[in-house]
């Protein structure tokens, strides 16, 4: 599938001023700014394998899609929620569990490039990633 193998993340847009509006404090917002992540995936049918590593951690995520599933962000805020496949673009609309409000993330080829996008609040980030 498109979105199988590996990434590495190149650029940033607005991913600092998206990540205060998640209530990541200054220190972890410029430490997340340049955290090189890598993810790998892996896709077999509606089932996916996602393996991140980056500075600070690495986690591996299973998920099929439209199946609810718990993850945890880099700074310890716990998500509940699920990917759906709109065309060829993967939608996550995940709930935070500490005040229930609304993370929505697209992850998109564009190009050569793997585009993912956040939006909380009002803020929209963008972290592309290159072939690695």
């Amino acid at each position: 599938m498109a979105f199988n193998g590996t990434w590495k993340v190149d650029r940033n847009e607005n991913y600092e001023k998206f990540m205060e509006a998640m209530g990541v404090n200054v220190l972890k917002r410029k430490l997340g700014a340049h955290d090189d992540l890598k993810i790998v995936i892996q896709q077999d049918g509606n089932k996916f394998t996602v393996k991140e590593s980056s500075n600070f951690r690495s986690i591996q995520i299973e998920f099929t899609l439209g199946v609810n599933f718990e993850y945890s962000l880099a700074d310890g805020t716990e998500l509940t929620g699920s990917w759906n496949m709109e065309g060829n673009k993967l939608v996550g609309t995940f709930a935070r569990k500490d005040n229930g409000k609304t993370l929505t993330a697209f992850r998109e080829i564009i190009g050569d490039e793997l585009v993912q996008t956040y939006i909380y609040e009002g803020v929209e980030a963008k972290r592309i990633f290159k072939r690695g």
